[in-house]
């Protein structure tokens, strides 16, 4: 085994150049093959979905590993810089992995493998192109990940956002239509305002690459912020409306509710790419080398206050509601917010325990979109005898009911003691509970683990203050609020007789929401390891100077030479 890993390293560091295009390149290479490829050839598209996913999560997590362990080039904290026209920064495009950016493409990889194990099962084949728009959707959201350049980021927004479109409308139908127009309305405002902030902040710098704006930024002096701070709010709205932010989320629970599930699965990475952002830019912009604005760093006040209110109305929300796909929308959404005060809050120990509770979050919602599927398909299998009823037959007759001595017996006079839990409910009602616990952050799980985490880093701050005390309120309330709604909900789906008998579960369906759970146990398992990443990337993020040097000092690589070439001999 120790062979194979030090096998693993040396392919690694010879690789490891040209390995940070491949979570890009692939998905679009799979995508322009699918197109050539007619609708009735769905299984094969299905294959190169399935197998593209795979290579596509291999690859990420060999840069997982290249970004931390010792001995695979650069050693733990190795930034990888690709240079896709081999300009040097900051006048080429350049794509960059760090233990941030590494991370994220590795969590899109896992549930972009699940989501696209169960879409093959039925969901693929409930509209067209439904695999190349997947594929799509994972190059946008790679290269936004990858991306070292602002205006790429906004290209990689693009392609990610024009996939979604797609994909919010696959299987039609007029909920999907109304909220795919809210969707589409409010990013592409978002698109606008973003245009708009890139280009104010190039105006200002006279740059887009983001480790030369960071440090160009730090050097401009006071008449010139303005512009720039003004750059920088007009960004962040743009990012708070992808995150899911308050008062910009109003499209989120209808369109994540609207979608079929397994895109609903997917899309629960794209409010994690607008948190990603704001983290990213606010942290090279804004953090490490600005001074102070009325006692805090820019925008910092507005960031924690837009978290905690949309912490508070996510809450709200899940009290509110009993239907599944708006509880684990609006799970989505608390998510965001706790993510986004936590990291106005500016202080490592925050960000180390968000960081892994953004893992856990989003894989327990994943996971929560695709057993819903399960769930609600067998709660309505026998829709079709209750309408019967309603449409004018009796519900029941006098001598249907059981006399008051057979309350032990069920309606076909079987005893409701001593009989076994059937395979199917067993497992939709444990993955339920599971879900719960990991979306309330109930011991022992690992949402448990972020939560604490957090809590114990404001704790450990220097000085608490109003923010930080609401902060701890609102994330125990919110908890409180999701275990109280997910028990409401329990009860309605599992403690009561389904009219359609029991479920009939696939495999293809069985092993997705298996393997994303699994993900989440095995993040508690190795909470050690796990943490330590989030603790080593929360101090890289607070103090940038090696991603700026990494970006600025990479090198282009030698092209030939006229003496390079072989001539043939003079005759």
């Amino acid at each position: 085994m120790t062979s194979f890993f030090a096998l693993l390293d040396r392919l690694l560091e010879a690789t490891m150049p040209h390995l940070v295009a491949v979570p890009i390149l692939l998905p679009l290479l799979t995508a322009g093959l699918m197109l050539t490829l007619e609708e009735r050839h769905r299984r094969i598209k299905s294959v190169l979905t399935v197998a593209s996913g795979l290579l596509g999560l291999l690859v990420a997590l060999a840069l997982l590993r290249w970004v931390n362990a010792p001995g695979t080039g650069g050693g733990p904290g190795s930034i990888g810089v690709y240079l896709p026209g081999n300009w040097r920064a900051p006048f080429g495009i350049v794509l960059v992995a760090d233990r941030l950016s590494t991370m994220m493409v590795a969590l899109t990889g896992v549930i972009a493998f699940a989501a696209s194990i169960y879409s093959t099962s039925r969901w693929d084949r409930a509209g067209v192109h439904f695999h190349p728009l997947l594929q799509l959707q994972l190059m946008g959201l790679n290269g936004a990940f990858l991306t070292g350049d602002l205006f790429n980021l906004f290209v990689f927004f693009e392609v990610m956002l024009a996939a979604s479109y797609g994909l919010l409308l696959h299987g039609s139908g007029k909920l999907r239509a109304r909220a795919g127009l809210h969707y589409i309305a409010i990013n592409l405002a978002a698109s606008a305002l973003f245009l708009i902030g890139a280009a104010m902040m190039y105006g200002a710098t006279g740059t887009l690459n983001m480790a030369d704006l960071g440090a160009r930024i730090a050097q401009l002096p006071a008449a010139d912020r303005g512009l720039v701070h003004a750059a920088g709010a007009i960004l962040a709205v743009a990012f708070f409306a992808k995150a899911g932010a308050w008062p910009l989320n109003f499209w989120l629970v209808p369109a994540y509710s609207a979608a079929v599930l397994p895109v609903s699965a997917v899309f629960t990475l794209l409010t994690k790419l607008g948190v990603y952002t704001v983290l990213r830019l606010w942290t090279l912009f804004f953090v490490a080398d600005a001074p102070y604005i009325n006692g805090g760093f820019f925008g910092q006040n507005v960031l924690i206050a837009i978290g905690l209110v949309t912490l508070f109305v996510a809450a709200l929300g899940t009290i509110g509601t009993q239907r599944l796909a708006n509880l684990a929308s609006f799970g989505v959404l608390m998510s965001a917010g706790t993510l986004l005060a936590a990291v106005g809050l500016a202080q490592p120990g925050v960000w180390a325990g968000a960081l892994y509770y953004m893992l856990s979050s989003t894989l327990a919602a994943a996971g929560f979109f695709l057993l819903i599927d399960m769930i609600e398909r067998w709660r309505n299998a026998g829709s079709s005898i209750a309408a019967f009823e309603s449409a004018g037959a009796a519900p029941f007759l006098a001598e249907d009911l059981k006399p008051l001595g057979d309350v032990n017996l069920d309606d076909d006079e079987q005893a409701l003691y001593g009989r076994a839990i059937p395979a199917g409910v067993a497992f939709l009602g444990l993955s339920f509970v599971f879900c719960t616990l990991l979306l309330a952050g109930l011991p022992p799980l690992s949402g448990f683990v972020g939560k604490f985490a957090m809590l114990s880093g404001v704790m450990e701050a220097p000085s608490l203050n109003a923010a930080g005390w609401t902060f701890l309120a609102l994330l125990l309330v919110s908890g409180f609020f999701t275990l109280v709604a997910f028990s409401r909900a329990g009860i309605r789906h599992f403690w009561t007789t389904p009219e359609g008998g029991q479920p009939s579960l696939r495999a293809l369906e069985v092993l997705p929401v298996a393997a994303l759970l699994g993900a989440s146990l095995a993040l508690t398992v190795g909470a050690g390891p796990v943490m330590h990443h989030a603790q080593a990337t929360a101090q890289e993020l607070r103090s940038p100077q090696d991603y700026r040097r990494a970006v600025l000092r990479a090198r282009q690589k030698p092209s030939p030479t006229a003496t390079d070439v072989p001539r043939a001999p003079l005759p």
